[in-house]
């Protein structure tokens, strides 16, 4: 089972394969935002990597990160939890002016993942 570790709050056992969005809200209970539903268009479900971060990224992912020209963070909408990781959360609904935090991601990657290997 992996370990995540948010930073300033707390270490987690997480299920494997669990998407880092979910892991985020459910297990450690932080307000993370992800206003597309976990769909990998918005980029609100930002987060750095302290330790473990993925060797691979999804072209959505990587797509959309180009497309916002947001660099040395990661979506958490489009990380499996696999191994060890610590990250800090970027966006939180608190202090956003959101009114919620969006729709629950699905429990599967959405669109359906295509690894692209350089970050």
């Amino acid at each position: 089972m992996p370990k995540l570790t948010v930073e300033n709050v707390g270490e987690f056992d997480v299920e494997a394969g669990k998407r880092l969005v979910l892991a985020l809200t459910d297990d450690a209970h932080i307000d993370q935002l992800h206003a597309c539903g976990g769909a990998s268009r918005c980029t609100t479900c930002r987060v750095e990597f302290v330790e473990g971060e993925p060797g691979q990224m999804t072209v959505a992912e990587k797509n959309t990160l180009e497309a916002r020209e947001v660099s040395d963070c990661r979506l958490s909408c489009q990380i499996l939890c696999d191994h060890d990781m610590t990250v800090r959360v970027i966006s939180r609904l608190e202090g956003s002016g959101r009114a919620d935090a969006g729709n629950r991601p699905k429990d599967d990657i959405e669109p359906q993942p295509v690894e692209w290997t350089d970050k």
